[in-house]
C-alpha cells in the first residue's frame, strides 16, 4: 500500500471463540504476536456498542471526553505491555494501519485511537490513518504510476421524490469545483441519479477514464439489516440499490477511488455480522472506497470532498490526501471529523495524478459554459455560473433525455419557454456543461444568414481542414442552406464526427414576429431553423438545437420538444437563497426586509439576485424600492413588454381565467384550471396564457403531464379582475377538484394497483 504514510499490517485473528492473538508487522518484517483478553474485548465491544452508535453519537460534541475515552481504551488495547504503538507514533510523516480480522474487532472505530489526550488520526507531525482490509491480496500494479494529467471525477448526486431532507448536493459539486480550480480537474455529472445512467456513462467512457467515482446521496439500512443507496428510477421515484446493483452498474469499470458519500454506507449492520457497503465493493473490485460510519451532515460531508479532492488533484497521494481532509473537518470543529472509514485492497494508496507544473502534464478538456453566453456589449457572463446553479432537478433530466434520443423518437430541438428572469439561458448553459463531449455553437439575440455562418468559427474542429471546408459550405449561396448544411453533418462531412448543440439565446429578440396575437419565425429564422432541424434529422446526426425564449411559436411538426419553466419551488428557492449574501436566513439584513424582498421576488431567480443586491445598498432606500416592487412588480423586472401591457391587450376571459386560476398557490393540472375557469374557451385560454409568458406551464415529475401556474408577480394586476364573491367559487372549485384528483382518484388507483 505504498503511498506517502508508513504502512503497518495489523490482523486480529480469532484461533477459537474464547481466545484471539493481536499480530502486527511492517514490510515484510516478522509479527509481532500476543494474545488479546477477551473479556476485555468483550467489554470493548459492550462500551463502543453503547457510546458510538447512531443514536448515542448525534449526543456527541466536538471534542467529547467520552470518544476520548473510547479512542485511550482503543489504543491501550493495541500498545499493550509491550507498546507496540509508541514506535509506530513516533515517525513521521505517520502510518497506514491495514487491519484485517473478524467483523466486530475490524469494525471498531479505530479512527478515535488516541494517546496523550489526543486523537492520533489527526496529529499534526504523525497521523495514524486506519485502513480496513477487504478484496483480495493482488496488488494492481496497473494503478500504480500516477496520470499526467489532471483529475477526473464523476459525480453522481440522487434525489429521489419524498427523500428528505433535499440534500444540497449543487453546493457540494461547487465546492468541489472550487477546491480543484487551480489544477483545473474535469468533473463530469451524471445527472439522472439512476443505475442505468451509472452504467450507461462509465461504460461510454470505458475503464480507466476516471480515477474517482463520487456518489452522493441518502443511504440506509434496509429492513433485512442490510445498507442500501437511495437512487432513483426514470421518473425520479426512490430506488434502494444493494452494492451488489452498484457492482452490476460499474461493470468492472473501477477507477482509483470509490467515494459512497450517504449516511452508514461505511458501516458494518449488527456490529460486523453484514459487511459495509463500502467493504461489497472493495470486495468485488473496486480498490478503495470511502464511506460514513454514521449519519453525517450535509455541510461536513461537502467540506471533507472539497479537501479530498483538492489534495488529489495537487497529485497528494490518497493516504495523505485523506488524512488532510479529516484534518480540516477537525480544525473547523466538525463533530464529524471521525466517521470516515476508508476500505482497501492492496492496491497503493498513492498519487492519482500529478502535481500541476510537472513536465508534459495534459490541460482539462472542459470549458465553463458561461463562457459561451458573454453578453455582446459587456462581455460579461448571462447565465449563473456553474457553482452558482441551484434547482430544475427534474427538468434537466428531461431535457437531457430529450437531447440524447435519436431524432426520430424526440425532434432535433429542444425549446425552453417562460417568462424573463426564471433562468432559461442558466439552465441551457447547465446543459451544455452536463454535455461535455459535445462541441457548442451559441448565438445571442438576432440571428441572420451572416450571423449563422459564424457556426464555423464557434466550432472546435478536429483539423484545420474540416474547418476550412465547413466555411466554404456555409458561404456557398449557390446552393439551397438545407443542402449545404446536410453535407456539412453528413457523416462524411465536416462535423459528420462532432456532435454540437447549437444554442439560440434570448430567441425572442429579433427572431420573432407577431402575428394574429401569437409570435411566428421571421424571415430569416423561417429559412436558417427549419433547413438545420431538416439537416440534423435527414442525416441522423448526434448534434441537437436548444432555445431559449419567452414565447412560443410554431415549428415544423415532430422536430421540437418545449419544455417550459416555473417559478422556483420552495426547496430550490431555499437553496437559492442559501447563495445570496443578503436575503439567506440569519444575514444582518432587517428580517422583515428580507421575507418581503422575498415574496416580492416570487420565486423569479433573476428578480431574487437583484433584490439582494438592493437590500444589502445602505445608500438607497430599501424600504421605498421594495414598496415600489411590491406595487409594480412588473415594472421593477425589466422586461421588454411589460405584463400590464400584455395582460390588458388580452380577452377579459382569458384575464379572469388567470385571476380564477391564481387562487391557487401552487402547480395545478390542466383539470383544475378547467375547474376554476369553467368557459368554452377555457384551453384556447390556456394556449393563448402559456405562448405569452403570462400562465406559467411545468410538468409534473409524477404523471409527466402538464401543469399550470400564475406567478405572483402577477397578483397585483388581477386580483381587482374577480370580485369577492368570484373569488370565493374559485377557490371552492379548485379545492372541490383538487379533492377528487389527489384524494378520491388516488384512493381508487392505490386499491386497483
Amino acid at each position: 500500500m505504498a503511498g506517502d504514510l508508513n504502512t503497518h499490517e495489523l490482523e486480529i485473528f480469532e484461533r477459537t471463540s474464547d481466545y484471539s492473538e493481536l499480530r502486527l508487522s511492517t514490510g515484510g518484517e516478522r509479527p509481532k504476536t500476543r494474545g488479546l483478553d477477551q473479556a476485555a474485548i468483550d467489554q470493548l465491544i459492550e462500551r463502543v456498542d453503547r457510546h458510538y452508535s447512531q443514536h448515542s453519537i448525534v449526543q456527541q460534541v466536538f471534542g467529547s471526553p467520552q470518544l476520548r475515552d473510547l479512542g485511550t481504551r482503543l489504543a491501550t488495547l493495541l500498545d499493550g505491555d509491550e507498546r507496540w504503538l509508541t514506535p509506530i507514533l513516533q515517525q513521521p510523516p505517520g502510518a497506514t494501519l491495514r487491519i484485517t480480522g473478524a467483523g466486530r474487532l475490524r469494525h471498531l472505530p479505530w479512527e478515535l485511537l488516541a494517546a496523550d489526550g489526543a486523537h492520533l488520526a489527526i496529529s499534526g507531525s504523525a497521523p495514524l490513518l486506519p485502513v480496513r482490509a477487504a478484496g483480495n491480496d493482488t496488488v494492481r500494479r496497473g494503478l500504480i504510476g500516477p496520470a499526467n494529467r489532471p483529475l477526473r471525477v464523476l459525480f453522481m448526486a440522487t434525489s429521489p421524490e419524498g427523500v428528505e431532507p433535499e440534500l444540497r448536493y449543487e453546493a457540494e459539486e461547487a465546492a468541489i469545483l472550487e477546491a480543484t480550480a487551480r489544477t483545473g480537474a474535469e468533473l463530469v455529472v451524471e445527472e439522472s441519479g439512476t443505475l442505468e445512467g451509472l452504467r450507461l456513462l462509465t461504460r461510454d467512457y470505458g475503464a480507466g477514464y476516471f480515477d474517482v467515482l463520487h456518489l452522493s446521496g441518502h443511504a440506509t439500512i434496509n429492513l433485512d439489516g442490510k445498507p442500501v443507496f437511495l437512487m432513483e428510477d426514470e421518473f425520479g421515484a426512490r430506488v434502494d440499490a444493494n452494492a451488489d446493483q452498484i457492482v452490476q452498474a460499474m461493470a468492472g469499470h473501477w477507477p482509483r477511488l470509490i467515494f459512497v458519500s450517504g449516511c452508514l454506507t461505511g458501516n458494518a449492520p449488527q456490529s460486523g455480522a453484514f459487511p459495509s457497503m463500502s467493504e461489497s465493493l472493495v470486495d468485488a473490485g473496486a480498490p478503495a472506497v470511502l464511506g460514513w460510519a454514521l449519519p453525517v451532515s450535509d455541510l461536513a460531508a461537502t467540506e471533507f470532498a472539497a479537501e479530498l479532492y483538492r489534495s488529489l488533484a495537487d497529485g497528494v497521494p490518497l493516504d495523505r490526501a485523506i488524512v488532510e481532509a479529516r484534518q480540516q473537518l477537525y480544525a473547523r470543529q466538525h463533530g464529524n471529523w471521525h466517521l470516515l472509514r476508508v476500505y482497501a485492497d492492496r492496491s497503493p494508496l498513492a498519487p492519482v495524478v500529478t502535481p500541476l507544473h510537472t513536465r508534459g502534464r495534459a490541460r482539462t478538456r472542459i470549458r465553463p459554459a458561461e463562457q459561451d453566453f458573454l453578453d455582446p456589449q459587456t462581455h460579461l457572463s448571462r447565465v449563473a455560473p456553474r457553482a452558482a446553479f441551484v434547482g430544475r432537478r427534474r427538468v434537466i433530466q428531461r431535457c437531457l433525455h430529450t437531447l440524447r434520443s435519436p431524432t426520430g423518437s424526440a425532434g432535433a430541438a429542444l425549446i425552453l419557454q417562460g417568462m424573463g428572469g426564471l433562468g432559461k439561458s442558466s439552465l441551457a448553459s447547465r446543459l451544455l456543461e452536463r454535455m461535455p463531449n459535445h462541441q457548442r455553437a451559441v448565438w445571442y439575440g438576432r440571428v441572420d444568414l451572416t450571423s449563422f455562418r459564424d457556426l464555423a468559427t464557434k466550432v472546435s474542429f478536429p483539423i484545420l481542414e474540416q474547418q476550412v471546408e465547413a466555411d466554404r459550405l456555409l458561404a456557398n449561396d449557390e446552393a439551397p442552406l438545407v443542402v449545404r448544411l446536410r453535407h456539412l453533418l453528413d457523416v462524411d462531412g465536416p462535423l459528420g464526427q462532432t456532435a454540437c448543440l447549437f444554442v439560440f439565446d434570448d430567441f425572442e429578440e429579433g427572431n420573432l414576429d407577431e402575428r394574429d396575437g401569437g409570435h411566428v419565425l421571421s424571415a430569416e429564422l423561417a429559412e436558417i431553423l427549419p433547413a438545420l432541424l431538416k439537416a440534423i434529422r435527414e442525416t441522423g446526426s448526434p448534434s441537437r438545437v436548444v432555445i431559449t425564449s419567452r414565447y412560443r411559436f410554431p415549428t415544423p411538426a415532430g422536430t421540437a420538444v418545449v419544455e417550459s419553466l416555473e417559478t422556483l419551488n420552495p426547496t430550490e428557492q431555499a437553496k437559492k437563497l442559501a447563495n445570496l449574501p443578503n436575503l439567506r436566513p440569519r444575514s444582518s439584513i432587517d428580517p422583515d426586509i428580507r421575507e418581503r424582498a422575498v415574496q416580492a421576488a416570487a420565486g423569479n431567480p433573476r428578480l431574487l439576485d437583484w433584490l439582494d443586491l438592493i437590500v444589502g445598498d445602505g445608500t438607497l432606500d430599501v424600504d421605498g424600492l421594495i414598496g415600489a416592487i411590491e406595487r409594480e412588480t412588473d415594472k421593477f423586472r425589466r422586461e421588454t413588454i411589460l405584463a400590464k401591457n400584455l395582460l390588458g391587450s388580452q380577452d377579459r376571459e382569458l384575464q379572469r381565467m388567470l385571476a380564477k386560476v391564481n387562487v391557487i398557490e401552487l402547480p395545478v393540472p390542466a383539470e383544475t384550471v378547467r375547474a376554476v375557469h369553467d368557459h368554452p374557451d377555457a384551453d384556447r385560454h390556456v394556449e393563448r396564457a402559456v405562448q405569452l409568458g403570462l400562465l406559467e406551464e411545468g410538468t409534473d415529475p409524477e404523471t409527466g403531464h402538464p401543469r399550470y401556474f400564475v406567478s405572483n408577480v402577477l397578483r397585483p394586476l388581477i386580483r381587482p379582475l374577480l370580485t369577492d364573491d368570484e373569488y370565493a367559487q374559485a377557490c371552492a372549485a379548485a379545492a372541490r377538484s383538487l379533492y377528487n384528483i389527489w384524494v378520491v382518484d388516488a384512493a381508487v388507483s392505490g386499491s386497483t394497483s
